[in-house]
């Protein structure tokens, strides 16, 4: 695919997006890990903020963290009624919790190769 590259500026923002979802996400799996909310809203309204602004292999970057974002938390709220019962509420939320560690990690692999993100 070849598509101008983008400004570096861009390139930089999309990187700090990706660690401060990495960071919420280890935080997720580790018990006490709990500075994950704020980070997760900061990194979110970065990316709807930049989104409009890259393009080509990058914008799907910003995308797919904010569908990531979306998905993880619609699956928080389904399952939370599962916490009435401890044990499957903690199991529920730690595949949630892994399932966004994957997409942040594998995000953070394509774009280092400047790849974009398919589903």
């Amino acid at each position: 695919m070849n598509t101008p590259p983008n400004d570096d500026s861009n390139l930089t923002v999309s990187w700090v997006s990706y660690i401060l979802h990495l960071i919420v996400a280890v935080s997720a799996i580790i018990p006490g890990g709990q500075m994950g909310p704020a980070l997760l809203v900061v990194a979110w309204i970065i990316d709807l903020v930049k989104k409009g602004d890259v393009t080509g292999w990058e914008a799907t970057h910003f995308s797919f963290r904010i569908r990531t974002v979306l998905w993880a938390a619609a699956l928080y709220l389904l399952t939370l009624p599962l916490w009435v019962f401890f044990f499957p509420g903690w199991l529920a939320w730690g595949v949630i919790s892994l399932w966004f560690l994957y997409r942040i990690v594998l995000g953070m692999v394509r774009l280092n190769a400047q790849r974009p993100v398919t589903e």
